[in-house]
């Protein structure tokens, strides 16, 4: 039986990408574009969107309650 192979599209660049052994990069079609997206990681250009980061703040403890 013949199974089609899963297509997904390179979330950079959108070019088509084979999810399978032979798309070492997977979801991205190349290093470039594995790295560019990385990058934007990296510069903060990306984020999950979460509770505010409450150890800058001035009501900020280690101390036990």
């Amino acid at each position: 039986m013949n199974k089609k192979p899963t297509i997904v599209k390179c979330p950079q660049c959108s070019t088509e990408v084979v999810w399978g052994e032979d798309s070492p990069f997977r979801p991205f079609c190349s290093k470039k574009c594995q790295l560019i997206d990385f990058g934007e990681w990296a510069d903060e250009e990306n984020s999950i969107p979460g509770a505010p980061d409450m150890s800058d703040a001035d009501g900020w403890s280690e101390d036990q309650y």
